[in-house]
Formats: structure tokens, sequence, C-alpha cells
């Protein structure tokens, strides 16, 4: 056993990147406009717009997400009182679970029946959401039963 362990190479192990589609339970999925994560309908030409959320998985409910190969990562940041949803130029594989500074970056899965919901490891409480309405920034909300928000995706594996 001891000889097993001393085996192993030390430091972090590689984290592998998937592709998910995610789409909250109205139907609405992401999309890029102006740098800003936004969910709506995207119909006919434009369904090549949506983003495939890139996830790295941290531990079997933590994970790391990401667009654009993993290159654009979703953090939570608070400003204030002001919670928000930020994209930063980061790449998915180089974040670490056990630093910090990269909690940020961190989000905590939990499902219920078919749907998933996502809440910040670094802001407890409040939770990834979309708008009722479409053509909406994604964000967070702390109140996740609230009807004006959106906290319940569809998160499935991209084939």
């Amino acid at each position: 056993m001891a000889l097993e362990a001393a085996c192993r190479p030390s430091g972090r192990r590689p984290y592998k990147m998937q592709a998910f589609r995610i789409w909250d339970i109205h139907q609405k999925t992401f999309y890029l406009r102006n740098n800003q994560l936004i969910a709506g309908y995207l119909q006919g030409p434009n369904t090549k717009l949506e983003e495939k959320m890139d996830v790295v998985s941290v531990d079997p409910h933590t994970l790391f997400l990401g667009i654009h190969g993993g290159k654009l990562c979703l953090s939570c940041v608070k400003s204030g009182d002001d919670i928000r949803l930020q994209l930063e130029e980061v790449n998915i594989t180089d974040l670490s679970k056990n630093k910090e500074q990269d909690k940020r970056f961190i989000f905590i899965r939990s499902e219920k029946g078919p749907t998933t919901s996502f809440e910040s490891a670094a802001c407890r409480g409040w939770f990834l959401s979309t708008a009722l309405e479409a053509d909406q920034p994604v964000g967070f909300t702390n109140t996740p039963e609230a009807p004006i928000m959106i906290t319940k995706f569809y998160f499935q594996e991209d084939q």
C-alpha cells in the first residue's frame, strides 16, 4: 500500500474537460452577446450561437463551468452587496479546488429529478439563474424559489 502511494505522480491530477448542453426549464439556451452570457430562444440559423458549457468536475458535486473551449470561465464576483456572474479569461484546466483565489469559479451541482441547480461555492446561497423574459443576462439569485427567476436547468452531456 505504501509503495502504491509512493509511485503516484505528485502534483494535481489533470482535469478532464467535457462539453454539456444547458438550458433552463423554459427552454432558453445560453449564448454570448457583447461578452455577456445571455439566455434566450435561438431559432433557425441562430441555433449555432448556442454556447456549450465546458465542465471540469472537481468532486462528484462540484465543478468549474466555462465556455469557448474552457477559455472563458464563469465566476461569482461580490462587489459590495452586489453578487454578479462574470466571464473571466482563464483556462478552465488551470483552475484548482485547493486555491482560495479559484473558489469563485466553483459551482455546487444539485440534481432534483431531471433538473440541475448550480450554487456558487464562493457566495453560498446564490444560484445561477435566468430571468423569465428572453434575451436577458444569466446571473445569480439568492431567492431560488421566487417565481421571477429560474434556477433549474437541464444539463446534458453533449454527444
